[in-house]
């Protein structure tokens, strides 16, 4: 683990001893792995570890008195959603060595692309009369870890919400709608947004499978990913800023768009399919159709 140059005296990194990051699941639990390959935004993450931290010598090495309180903490990032937030934080007042055990549960909803989960001993409170060089403020990191979890799947990687389209401007008969906002340097999490009808109970249980899905199942998730990559890719060339060679920040729509074109129609420009679009709009709809392989179901 690397360390930052910090303008203030930090612990030797052995004052924090830790244990692996587990995935708990409903029979049992293991190391978190580097990527779910299953995973999608309905499924919700459940993870754990134990730490142990020599407070004596955290306070001592970094110059603190022996009554300056600590804080160990959890923070999670999710960089296709950029979201982040606090996981847990522990209050840490006593002596000796303490041991504690880190919960944390994350909705799926909020995450996406990779999961960074950082563990983080702090100072609790400012500290007024302290050694020169010693931390002061409130929140000064004394020590901290990093681990990370590529969040990965065959189910749409974007968020989605099952609602009833009755109680909506959409028609009531529809099965889905992708929603699309923002301009091409937005954050991808925060410009997409799958709506499924809740009326439509056979596009509704497709999603509820969609960790473990039936034929029938794929089959349903193979039309709505067709459409979904349709509308997508017409969004994309309806803009004027779309353009071959254009460079989008990562975890972008922008660079969604772009990854979707480049997977779809490998080899082709952006200008030709946009001209194709407009001259031939029924002929763009079925190579699109091809591209996306509609109802090709694997086992």
């Amino acid at each position: 683990m690397s360390r930052r140059a910090l303008p203030y005296r930090i612990p030797s990194e052995d004052v924090v001893q830790t244990d692996l990051w587990q995935l708990v699941m409903d029979d049992g639990h293991v190391p978190m792995p580097e990527a779910l390959s299953d995973w999608d935004y309905q499924m919700d993450l459940h993870l754990r570890r134990s730490v142990r931290v020599d407070q004596d010598r955290a306070r001592s090495e970094a110059g603190l008195p022996a009554e300056a309180v600590l804080m160990l903490a959890a923070v999670w990032t999710a960089t296709g959603s950029n979201l982040s937030g606090p996981a847990q934080h522990v209050r840490l007042a006593g002596g000796g060595s303490a041991t504690i055990s880190l919960d944390v549960r994350l909705r799926g909803s909020d995450l996406g692309g990779l999961l960074l989960l950082d563990t983080v001993l702090l100072l609790g409170e400012r500290q007024s009369d302290v050694r020169p060089a010693a931390p002061r403020r409130a929140g000064s990191v004394l020590w901290s870890d990093r681990a990370a979890l590529r969040l990965q799947g065959d189910a749409p990687q974007f968020p989605m919400a099952v609602i009833d389209f009755g109680r909506t401007s959409f028609p009531d008969g529809a099965a889905w709608h992708l929603q699309i906002s923002g301009n091409l340097e937005s954050a991808t999490m925060g410009s997409l947004l799958l709506l499924v009808n809740e009326r439509n109970t056979a596009v509704a249980t497709a999603f509820e499978s969609a960790g473990k899905p039936r034929d029938i199942d794929r089959i349903v998730l193979s039309a709505v990913y067709a459409d979904t990559a349709r509308t997508m890719i017409e969004h994309a060339l309806s803009l004027d800023e779309f353009v071959d060679g254009a460079d989008f920040p990562s975890e972008s729509l922008g660079a969604t768009l772009t990854a979707l074109f480049d997977q779809l129609f490998p080899g082709r420009s952006i200008s030709d399919m946009r001209l194709r679009r407009q001259q031939s709009p029924s002929l763009f709809a079925s190579e699109v159709q091809e591209a996306v392989k509609i109802f090709e179901v694997s086992r």
